[in-house]
């Protein structure tokens, strides 16, 4: 069946610019973290991407580990392109990133103009593209100068293999010595992918200035703390959940009795404002106009049907603000 993307695309989704460039982001964008590689479901993948754009997701996350194996998402990803959605290219921001373990030798991890720019051809190579629109820094290296990557991500764009650029993981110090560079270099720094959530805010130690001050725009990852701010952790762990299987960075160790006991304080504000603790959560992330986007996950459509419900839900009242607050604010977690 050929795909037809829905006329009703743009009327759910509000798009933000990023920092001070020319160009918007959804909302929430949907990141292919998970679930999108060639140990998943092609046609679960398929109806997700498809179903998202239906829906105003414009902006599609992806890195050349995702997976697993690493770089299947990007061959999903390039196979539902070219199957259903190639007319619509230039409506789409797909992103990728390098930056992480990706073949074995010297060239295959962290941050050399070497392993940089091999890591994009093959990831375009994968997507079916000619370019990507942003293409990240996907974790600062220790054992590499800055110029020398952020050199590797302004080559990009001049061979025309990107159009914008940005990072992930690095701290405000990192970041503002990133910025610098790449303003030298004649190609800003559009935007930075970060870790925040209710439960994970370390952004507004610093971060969050550092890029305001700067223009540069953000996208959150995992404002849902992997499916800790949803209802499926409140009552103890699920035997089918991520946190009962192999994963290394969802354990049981993080679902502390003080941690589920906070998930059932926001989660009874959340009902009381008609909406599920995931929509909570994502708003709050957006709250302030300081998040440019919020990346989520997704296993199923319905769970993107949810969270882009978010939008449609009244601004949170000062007071409930407040009320947020002091539900997080404990002497063991921040």
């Amino acid at each position: 069946m050929v795909y037809v993307a829905s006329d009703e695309r743009y009327e759910i989704m509000r798009y933000n610019r990023s920092g001070r460039s020319g160009l918007k982001l959804p909302a929430i964008s949907l990141g292919l973290w998970h679930n999108f590689g060639g140990i998943d479901a092609y046609e679960n993948g398929r109806e997700m991407i498809t179903r998202s754009f239906d829906l105003g997701i414009t902006h599609f996350d992806l890195a050349n580990n995702y997976g697993p194996p690493a770089g299947s998402a990007e061959d999903l990803f390039g196979k539902v392109l070219a199957r259903d959605l190639s007319a619509y290219r230039d409506e789409m921001v797909i992103s990728t990133k390098a930056g992480y373990y990706m073949w074995p030798g010297p060239y295959g991890d962290w941050g050399s103009r070497k392993y940089m720019l091999s890591s994009l051809d093959q990831s375009l190579k994968r997507l079916g593209l000619d370019y990507v629109d942003i293409f990240y820094s996907h974790r600062p290296d220790p054992h590499t100068p800055l110029e020398e990557t952020m050199g590797a991500l302004d080559h990009a764009v001049r061979t025309g293999k990107a159009l914008y650029v940005g990072i992930s993981n690095y701290t405000a110090e990192q970041t503002l010595e990133a910025i610098r560079i790449l303003n030298g270099l004649g190609t800003p720094l559009l935007i930075h992918q970060p870790r925040y959530s209710m439960l994970d805010r370390w952004i507004e130690g610093g971060l969050q200035q550092v890029l305001e001050e700067n223009g540069v725009g953000s996208i959150a990852f995992t404002p849902l703390a992997q499916g800790l701010l949803t209802n499926k952790y409140m009552n103890g762990i699920p035997e089918d959940s991520r946190a009962a299987g192999p994963s290394t960075a969802l354990s049981e160790s993080r679902i502390t009795p003080e941690v589920q006991r906070k998930i059932r304080a926001l989660n009874q504000l959340a009902v009381s404002r008609g909406q599920s603790l995931a929509q909570l959560a994502l708003q709050w992330t957006l709250r302030g106009g300081k998040v440019t986007s919020a990346l989520i996950g997704a296993s199923r459509v319905t769970q993107i049907e949810e969270n882009i419900a978010a939008l449609s839900h009244s601004e949170f009242s000062q007071e409930e603000l407040d009320r947020i607050e002091t539900i997080l604010k404990t002497e063991s977690e921040a």
